[in-house]
């Protein structure tokens, strides 16, 4: 196993301005499995590359297992990469593909393939050994992928995108295998993913990456529930994250947000502020015990309503709610703030305070 620091390393491309990565430093320790996410163009699969070897930082180093491995080739790292296009040899067998980097090693050929027959009997491809890949669907193909990768037994294993072409129900039962191929592994694995529900439900830790900075590194649930920026707020979540703007009013212990919606809040005197609460901490009442607004849009999804309300001066709300008996499109209904479920975000958007109840 091996941990990876990064050290304050930046990467910009000849001909523009702007830093693709910028000032990145963090550590991921030894069997940990990390995320990488964040919209396109962020940083993140530059990151993963300059790990990897396939792009060089501008400035900033390296360490992979306390060793400085910034200068030196892909091949000299101790790494193994999954690809968004599997990246396989269509000429080659399964069994070829999977045992290539073993041949290239010089690993004698009784061990190449009792490791083949071991890796591929673990992800349930042993039948499609001696099939080529053109012959297998996409998720066999990303197995055969994973196979070469893990036959190496390499310190860190690095995921680029490796489910995007996959399809919804194939990429969820996917994810599940390479959660307990983590678990059986015990490996560090480094993955990048746009896709939040990825990172989410597989990373013990989430790097939201945003303009090629880290805007919060922290384990899923903290990131959710507690967004250090107004950014990852908005980012993580489906539906996205309530906004309401507003300002803070002086007022004894706390200060009152005076906005779309008002309610006491545990933050500075702010003449900018945004008010932020997730959809499932939104209530209905009545309108004369909240702020008033018009029932916009209904989205019956079986086990929960999406309720979209527009409030009196013209701030949307979205609301998480229970099936059951909902209001009609065109009703006027009341809605309330869970107030220590807010959030409270200053104008260059740190978190800066939360609703007291």
């Amino acid at each position: 196993m091996g941990s990876v620091r990064l050290d304050n390393i930046a990467k910009r491309f000849d001909g523009t301005g702007a830093a693709a990565v910028d000032g990145v430093s963090l550590t991921i320790a030894e069997g940990e499995f990390a995320v990488f996410v964040g919209p396109s163009g962020c940083g993140k699969t530059t990151v993963l590359r300059m790990i990897a070897g396939l792009e060089t930082p501008t400035s900033g180093r390296i360490f992979i297992d306390g060793r400085d491995v910034t200068d030196l080739p892909p091949r000299d790292r101790d790494i193994a990469m999954v690809f968004q296009n599997y990246a396989l040899y269509p000429h080659l067998s399964v069994r070829e593909n999977i045992g290539f980097g073993l041949r290239m090693r010089r690993v004698p050929a009784l061990e190449i393939a009792q490791r083949v027959d071991r890796v591929a009997d673990s992800l349930g491809i042993l039948e499609f050994l001696d099939r080529r890949p053109a012959q297998l669907s996409g998720g066999q193909r990303q197995r055969v992928a994973l196979a070469r990768a893990i036959v190496r037994e390499p310190a860190v294993f690095l995921f680029d995108e490796p489910l995007s072409n996959l399809d919804a129900q194939v990429r969820a039962q996917t994810r599940g295998e390479l959660v307990r191929l983590h678990r059986r592994l015990g490996t560090t694995m480094i993955y990048v993913t746009h896709d939040q529900v990825e990172a989410m439900t597989m990373a013990q830790r989430v790097a939201v990456m945003h303009k090629g900075r880290v805007e919060q590194l922290a384990p899923p649930l903290e990131v959710y529930r507690t967004p250090a920026t107004l950014f990852v707020a908005s980012f993580v979540g489906s539906p996205t994250i309530n906004r309401f703007s507003g300002r803070t009013l002086g007022g004894g212990a706390s200060q009152l947000f005076d906005g779309a919606v008002q309610l006491r809040v545990a933050a500075p005197l702010l003449e900018e502020a945004t008010l932020t609460v997730r959809p499932e901490h939104l209530d209905l009442v009545a309108p004369v015990h909240g702020s008033a607004g018009e029932v916009t849009l209904v989205e019956p999804l079986g086990p929960e309503t999406i309720l979209h309300v527009r409030l009196t001066g013209g701030e949307e709300a979205t609301l998480r709610l229970p099936a059951g008996p909902v209001p009609t499109v065109g009703s006027t209904v009341g809605v309330a703030v869970r107030a220590p479920e807010a959030l409270v975000y200053d104008g260059a958007g740190r978190l800066v305070g939360r609703g007291v109840a």
